[in-house]
């Protein structure tokens, strides 16, 4: 037939059961109906409501369910806002999540995944915790399998995130303030960046750090290659030369390994004198001056972590260790 004036045989026939398809209207419901089932919980609602005390809940899912934990994080934020919640969500689950898994998880909802995840892992991301693990019985080495897709933490804006295996491509594209942690990615990491810490323990793809204008970022490098992958339009790469920025980036380690049992991390802290040579940090223009970048004199701390529960940031002084308080809110 003539498509330009005659479209009728893309529409079904009245024969089939069917409707033509401008007669109805397509009404999207729930992502999943895990989404429906978490944001239904009654502990968890009682925490919302009351905005304090915490709860524990676990769940199994798998790759259809998309956007798990933004139905819920939407709900934190219609009650209390952004920062406003004091209470603590803590969901775990089991199993192979779907797309944009912990999308905008904000400050108070911890999130940790047993298995592994499709892209857009913690999207949005705007504080609290997301933390990804292979299960026990995985069978392969965490480090060198890839446990989240591409694109994780696309435009996030703080929070804390760690992967006890590989991501993807396009890690931490257009982050702002996440502090995030994953044992290798693919091309791209780091790029559109603006703000926050990423810290990746293995090999990376091509083109790191590509139109990145803010944040930092250490890569670990036994073998040498690194050092082709960058792209070096915008940023520069040293060595970590500076006591605050070995510092930032042995905490950070030490949180990963805290929070993923990771067997790279716990070797690479066996080793700390030796490994911290084997580190690179990428940095553009704009964090000339961050005193992990430059020495300075007088810089009595240094960011750990992303925001806290409360909305502040959580802060170690230089060669110092977390004092209780920091470890109640930055490393539980």
């Amino acid at each position: 037939p003539d498509s330009s004036k005659d479209r009728s045989f893309l529409r079904t026939s009245p024969e089939t059961g069917s409707v033509s398809k401008d007669s109805i209207v397509h009404i999207n419901k729930f992502s999943s109906d895990l989404d429906r089932e978490v944001s239904g919980n009654d502990e968890i609602k009682k925490v919302i409501a009351e905005n304090a005390g915490e709860t524990v809940q676990t769940y199994n899912i798998k790759n259809t369910d998309r956007s798990t934990c933004a139905m819920l994080a939407g709900d934190i934020a219609r009650a209390h806002g952004n920062k406003g919640f004091k209470g603590t969500v803590n969901v775990g689950f089991y199993g192979s999540a779907g797309q944009s898994f912990g999308a905008f998880v904000l400050p108070g909802l911890k999130v940790k995944l047993t298995g592994e995840a499709n892209d857009y892992v913690g999207k949005g991301m705007h504080g609290g915790e997301i933390v990804v693990v292979p299960d026990a019985d995985a069978g392969f080495v965490a480090a060198d399998s890839s446990i989240v897709g591409n694109a994780c933490l696309y435009g996030a804006t703080g929070g804390d995130f760690h992967a006890n295996g590989r991501a993807g491509e396009r890690f931490c594209v257009r982050n702002s303030g996440a502090y995030a942690v994953a044992e290798g990615t693919g091309d791209h990491c780091c790029e559109y960046m603006t703000g926050g810490v990423v810290v990746v323990l293995g090999t990376v793809g091509r083109n790191v750090g590509a139109g990145m204008t803010g944040g930092i970022g250490y890569f670990y490098d036994k073998d040498g290659g690194f050092k082709e992958r960058v792209n070096p339009e915008i940023v520069k790469m040293q060595r970590v030369t500076t006591g605050a920025g070995q510092d930032q980036l042995k905490h950070i380690i030490e949180r990963h390994f805290e929070k993923t049992g990771s067997e790279k991390a716990e070797e690479i802290l066996n080793n700390w004198d030796d490994e911290i040579g084997n580190f690179w940090q990428i940095y553009p223009p704009s964090e000339g001056q961050n005193p992990v970048v430059k020495d300075a004199d007088g810089v009595d701390q240094l960011r750990v972590s992303a925001a806290a529960p409360d909305g502040e940031m959580c802060f170690l002084p230089v060669g110092g260790d977390l004092n209780p308080d920091q470890t109640a809110r930055c490393a539980d």
